[in-house]
């Protein structure tokens, strides 16, 4: 098993990765299908949420600076094939 530290730090990065997801899902306009494995995240997630009132705050303030990221380079993408053509 592992120790309870990892855990819970592989919880939280998975909580950002996920909003950051959903974030970008709603921006693009696609509904994401729940698989089986959904489920024990989503533990792991409770557990950190229960212990940490403000992690939520925290995951989603990562989450969208991610996706702001992201965002950014599609935009310079664009720029880019846009002055190629």
């Amino acid at each position: 098993m592992e120790p309870t530290s990892r855990t819970e730090g592989y919880a939280r990065e998975e909580l950002v990765a996920e909003l950051g997801a959903a974030f970008l899902c709603a921006d693009l306009e696609l509904t994401p299908e729940p698989r089986a494995d959904h489920s024990a995240y989503i533990q792991g997630w409770l557990k950190v949420l229960k212990e940490d009132k403000r992690a939520i705050f925290s995951a989603a303030a990562h989450a969208q600076r991610a996706a702001d990221f992201l965002r950014g380079l599609q935009s310079v993408a664009d720029t880019e094939e846009g002055a190629a053509a």
